[in-house]
């Protein structure tokens, strides 16, 4: 839903239209996770000034100052605290805020968006689904826009969107927190199940690493998610199961799948083969439909080529310091005049955030190979990360 502030707010108009080309932006939570990633963001991608305040960071500016100085707010704070935090901005803008632009970027939307809208701004909500990448923006990620009252800043908002390089998904808040009751909860919740089961064999089959010599690509799959859950704020977990007042029900029906699943396969019998034949297999199957299921097949096979490249034997990770067209056609031309095949390519970053090209390789002379390597850093091609098998 879109709601013209022209009525509302007439005496704003002016001055916002000057903000919306440049505008101050203020971060609510500017010291986690997130909150960090925003300041680089804005300020790299779309050269804006960005204040912020953080309880864990002292040299933060004070709410008070923070919402009367920013043009644009957004609330990047824990879900258990965002509506509460935007009930109090709201008190402390007390009006001032009309004109200006309110975001948040929390996994929930119904309560923030709500909150939101009881102040004077204009609202959107935002939700990244990812965790602060290591990238300097959003690209190849989606992210789901939720713009309930949104009229002056509209052209902004757009520029917002383009800088972000998300693949943007639009939604109202009620539609978004049903879905992210699937998306997030239900896998979420999937994951960590399995992780108890896991943890409950351990003594009859061994811990995780134990088990992983025997993976399927689907367990090392499964295992990937398993990890990264577990390696992430807890918090945030814990509020996308009991911040989502749709969860509760698709756990309640995940549970009666895998009650209904275990009572078939305890009972054993060829009845109870044919019922899970038909249930769980064909009425799925023709649920998703032939065209999800390509979609989803075809997916799954990419996954399995690149973990078949990431297991290849000998490999080199070099970052390019020079970022310019050639580059990399340089680099591999190295590996050509020393007579080196490469089996695969791919790229991804280092912690930090760096570029790095991994380069598989299979049986190549390792002669020819610490040869190449040592013309890369001889002649200051590319910084070398790691080498496997070299």
């Amino acid at each position: 839903m879109s709601v013209s502030t022209e009525a509302a707010f007439p005496r704003a108009g002016a001055a916002v239209q000057d903000a919306s080309q440049r505008p101050l932006v203020g971060i609510v939570g500017s010291a986690g996770a997130y909150g960090r990633w925003l300041q680089r963001f804005f300020r790299a991608s779309m050269g804006l000034d960005v204040i912020g305040h953080d309880p864990a960071d002292p040299s933060s500016v004070g709410e008070a100052e923070l919402v009367r100085r920013a043009d644009v707010l957004v609330f990047s704070a824990p879900i258990r605290h965002t509506g509460a935090l935007i009930e109090r901005y709201t008190s402390l803008a007390a009006g001032s805020e009309a004109g200006k632009l309110w975001l948040d970027v929390t996994s929930i939307k119904s309560v923030p968006v709500d909150a939101m809208l009881r102040s004077q701004a204009e609202v959107v909500g935002l939700h990244p689904m990812t965790a602060p990448p290591k990238a300097p923006t959003l690209k190849g990620r989606v992210m789901v826009v939720c713009d309930a009252r949104l009229d002056r800043w509209r052209a902004w908002l757009d520029r917002l969107l383009f800088a972000l390089e998300a693949e943007c998904v639009h939604a109202s808040p009620e539609q978004h927190d049903r879905v992210m009751a699937l998306v997030q909860a239900m896998v979420h919740a999937t994951h960590l199940a399995q992780a108890g089961v896991l943890k409950g064999q351990a003594a009859q089959v061994g811990d995780l690493a134990a088990v992983m010599p025997f993976r399927s690509a689907s367990f090392e799959m499964d295992a990937a998610i398993i990890a990264r859950i577990l390696s992430l704020n807890p918090a945030i977990y814990e509020d996308i199961q009991f911040g989502n007042p749709h969860a509760g029900d698709v756990l309640r029906a995940l549970g009666q799948q895998i009650n209904r699943m275990a009572t078939l396969v305890g009972e054993g019998s060829d009845a109870a083969r044919a019922a899970f034949r038909d249930e769980f297999l064909h009425d799925n199957r023709a649920a998703i439909g032939e065209a999800a299921l390509a979609d989803g097949n075809y997916s799954y096979e990419r996954i399995g080529y690149l973990l078949a490249d990431l297991a290849a034997g000998q490999s080199v990770s070099v970052h390019l310091p020079d970022d310019r067209p050639g580059a990399l056609r340089t680099l591999l031309h190295v590996f050509e005049q020393h007579a080196v095949s490469l089996s695969s390519i791919h790229s991804s970053r280092t912690p930090e955030g760096e570029v790095h090209f991994r380069i598989g390789f299979d049986d190549a002379d390792p002669a020819a190979l610490r040869g190449a390597i040592d013309d890369i850093v001889g002649q200051a091609l590319g910084r070398v990360l790691h080498t496997s098998r070299v």
